[in-house]
């Protein structure tokens, strides 16, 4: 199963050249990641990551320029690699008509009061495994 957050734009999204800056896009990725992690788990009452994580790698590439509109941009995220003290997400970030990036994150679970990474938690890896999406093969957005 896929999380689909609709992250809005806006207006200083844009440099100099019309488009949303590269940097920008990972900003949207943080927003839907945050919004899945932390929002929808807490409503399942799963409180995955609740504790504290930390981002160790991303990889994006750009596809198209994204201009600023009034709608909201779609960003479709999964979980492709599920391991015993990180997780590997995959986003897209498109609208009706196009793709506009592909991009994957690794997130290491954190304790922030030792200062260290940890392992994964059974609530955090049973909340993981229901986005877990393995359909689209191993390339490195899993897409």
């Amino acid at each position: 199963m896929r999380h689909v957050y609709r992250c809005p734009l806006r207006w200083s999204d844009m440099d100099a050249f019309g488009h949303v800056n590269n940097v920008v896009f990972l900003r949207y990725l943080e927003e839907a990641r945050i919004d899945l992690f932390f929002r929808v788990a807490r409503e399942a009452d799963a409180g995955t990551f609740a504790s504290g994580s930390v981002v160790a790698h991303h990889e994006i590439d750009y596809l198209r320029p994204l201009t600023y509109r009034p709608e909201p941009v779609t960003i479709e995220l999964w979980v492709t690699r599920l391991g015993g003290a990180s997780l590997t997400v995959a986003y897209e970030v498109k609208d009706e008509r196009e793709t506009y990036a592909r991009a994957s994150t690794v997130v290491v679970p954190y304790d922030l009061a030792e200062g260290r990474p940890r392992r994964l938690t059974p609530q955090e890896r049973t909340f993981a495994e229901k986005y877990r999406d393995d359909a689209h093969g191993d390339d490195a957005y899993g897409v």
